[in-house]
């Protein structure tokens, strides 16, 4: 869809709102508050199906790659985003009652594809680029709520995206091995299964 933002105002996340889930610390605790990334919601609305839009700028937060805070679903709610300018990478993990991590995976998706966020798994989203912006759409039931509080408590995901590659957040007892999914080639018709929470 790819809609002129230019005269919207959007929720900004700034530094300050992601300090307590970066892997680096010394960035996290020395460097001046900025602005990190630009969430507009709610640009259409369809029978309780919400569509946004976010823009990422490539920024390096240190020794890690630019990326958005991290949130679980209240409930089984599921999302769908896509790329619409830019690569992303998508960090999707599930946790059990102890925090530890039962599955992670990554997916990698350039522009036209998409990425579903399947039930009960938190999910980052991170530009690997040190020079472009990333921009996606999400599809999201409208009634949701975010839950950051894990990402808050275990300083951020279980894995960083970093300029030495993934990194273990040694914050988690149990991580499993990070496995690459891919992407799929086209949004579902139906989108009405996003309502089930």
């Amino acid at each position: 869809m790819n809609h002129d933002l230019s005269n919207l105002k959007p929720d900004v996340r700034h530094l300050n709102d992601m300090r307590e889930v970066l892997a680096d610390r010394d960035f996290a605790k020395n460097s001046p508050d900025i602005d990190l990334y630009y969430m507009y919601r709610g640009l259409e609305e369809k029978d309780t199906i919400r569509y946004d839009e976010t823009i990422i700028p490539a920024k390096m937060l240190g020794s890690e790659f630019v990326k958005t805070k991290g949130h679980y679903h209240v409930g089984a709610y599921q999302e769908i985003y896509t790329v619409l300018d830019g690569e992303a990478i998508f960090l999707m993990e599930k946790r059990d009652e102890n925090n530890d991590i039962k599955d992670v995976y990554a997916v990698s998706a350039k522009k036209g594809d998409f990425v579903i966020i399947p039930s009960f798994y938190g999910h980052v989203t991170i530009n690997p680029s040190k020079n472009k912006d990333l921009k996606t759409a999400n599809w999201s039931f409208s009634g949701y709520k975010s839950d950051y509080s894990v990402y808050e408590k275990m300083q951020g995901a279980c894995y960083y995206y970093t300029t030495n590659s993934w990194v273990k957040n040694e914050n988690y007892k149990l991580v499993p091995p990070l496995r690459q999914e891919k992407p799929v080639k086209s949004l579902p018709k139906d989108l009405s299964f996003l309502k089930n929470g």
